[in-house]
């Protein structure tokens, strides 16, 4: 069984029991949330996870790292340094995003290495696959696609991202809206080309049950993608992005039905205005399902520096209800990220989400920063870098501009914190009275 029919049977799984001791809510509360399709855990049974994670209400904000091969740049070796970056800097999950090189054995050396939750874009194989056998991916059949699907179940994929909400009437709205940068997401592209050439509806929106029995056979999280999401400012919340998640919403109801696990996927480019209002919206139509949020970037003229983009974006949008941030790392729309990006994408997201855990009252979230601003006032480093999202660079600018004075060498001996602990008792109090 998934874990949403063991929930709704009243079971409480391990991955429930391991969630609810990390969130530090009751296992109890953790499985009604379950049941009602507003947490998933991704947990495939054939992967051997070492650390199951839920993303939905009430929990702490997720982050995912996007990684994977391109034809350009096609080696695996590069990928399994990006797992390392990921892994120290504690992602929360990864997703294998490759249209390179040998795609399957690339997803396999990383489900074996990296034994927290991993997700997919099943399409970008079964594209990559027709294009090479049948020479274009118009030509891609609903077997195809289905063979795909099925076969990553198997390996132990987590969660895969399908765009079964891009139908024929969502194309039909994109036509008439003239959009600035009409289609951003590749996979959206991919099923688009099919649409268009063929005349034929979405394979996955017309064989959304077919979708939903591999799903549930494999307890396989699906991640409703967002295809037509915009991937300009100007382009957000339009016709076609809502019409799409319009469709969702009819989707993440079916998929609870069949007792199969189910999150959304949104934007992408939004102004810094309309981030929460989208938010709202997902959470109306889809009826509280955990909420997968690219970004959203809140402008498009910052390339080099999209992680900081994101991060403005994703702490807005987790303050007001988003689940699960995907990474934009700072090489965004000018190339294949390295693992310096990875880095830094990740760490930005992380800190996007944990001032949004603040704001929601996550639990432990604001007692971590009081815990580092109470070592900051003693002056204790080792308690500080223990407490830090990024202990690695803490300890090298420590190291690398540190004086004789136990203070840092920005302010050294005239510390403001050193001088006033000098005039003021433990109880706050001064030790004369001031008139």
């Amino acid at each position: 069984m998934t874990q949403i029919e063991e929930a709704r049977k009243g079971n409480l799984t391990e991955a429930v029991k391991a969630v609810a001791e990390e969130e530090r809510v009751s296992p109890e509360s953790l499985m009604g949330l379950v049941a009602e399709g507003k947490v998933v855990i991704p947990v495939n049974p054939t992967h051997s996870l070492i650390h199951a994670i839920g993303i939905g209400q009430g929990l702490r904000t997720k982050v995912n790292v996007n990684i994977g091969t391109s034809s350009d740049f096609p080696g695996v070796k590069d990928e399994l340094e990006k797992v390392d970056v990921s892994l120290k800097y504690e992602t929360d999950t990864l997703m294998d995003l490759s249209t390179g090189g040998d795609i399957r054995q690339i997803r396999r050396t990383i489900l074996d290495k990296a034994r927290i939750p991993l997700g997919t874009v099943p399409i970008y194989e079964a594209a990559i696959r027709t294009i090479e056998e049948k020479g274009s991916i118009v030509e891609m059949t609903e077997h195809d696609l289905f063979d795909v699907i099925e076969g990553q179940a198997k390996e132990g994929v987590d969660f895969m991202t399908v765009h079964a909400g891009l139908t024929c009437k969502a194309i039909e709205r994109l036509k008439n809206q003239g959009r600035v940068a009409d289609v951003v997401s590749r996979g959206g592209a991919f099923h688009l080309a099919l649409i268009l050439h063929n005349g034929k509806e979405n394979p996955l929106y017309e064989n959304y049950d077919r979708l939903l029995e591999i799903a549930g056979k494999y307890d396989v999280t699906l991640s409703l993608g967002d295809g037509l999401r915009p991937g300009a400012i100007a382009d957000a919340t339009d016709r076609p992005q809502i019409e799409e998640l319009i469709t969702l919403g009819e989707l993440v109801q079916r998929a609870w039905d069949a007792g199969v696990q189910v999150m959304v996927e949104g934007p992408g480019h939004i102004p810094l205005d309309q981030v929460e209002m989208n938010i709202k919206i997902q959470k109306s139509l889809c009826k509280g399902a955990p909420f997968y949020v690219l970004g959203p970037l809140v402008t498009d003229i910052a390339p080099g520096y999209d992680h900081i983009v994101s991060a403005i974006g994703g702490a807005i949008a987790a303050a007001a209800g988003a689940d699960f941030l995907c990474y934009v790392t700072p090489s965004e729309h000018l190339g294949l990220p390295g693992p310096d990006d990875v880095k830094e994408g990740l760490i930005a997201s992380k800190i996007a989400a944990h001032a949004a855990d603040i704001v929601k009252g996550v639990k432990g979230a604001r007692e971590r920063d009081l815990k580092l601003s109470e070592a900051r006032k003693k002056l204790d480093w080792d308690e500080q870098k223990r407490l830090v999202l990024d202990p690695h660079k803490f300890e090298g600018v420590r190291k690398e501009r540190r004086t004789k004075s136990e203070a840092c060498s920005m302010c050294g001996d005239f510390c403001a914190m050193r001088i006033v602990s000098e005039f003021l008792n433990s109880d706050g109090k001064a030790d004369v009275e001031c008139f």
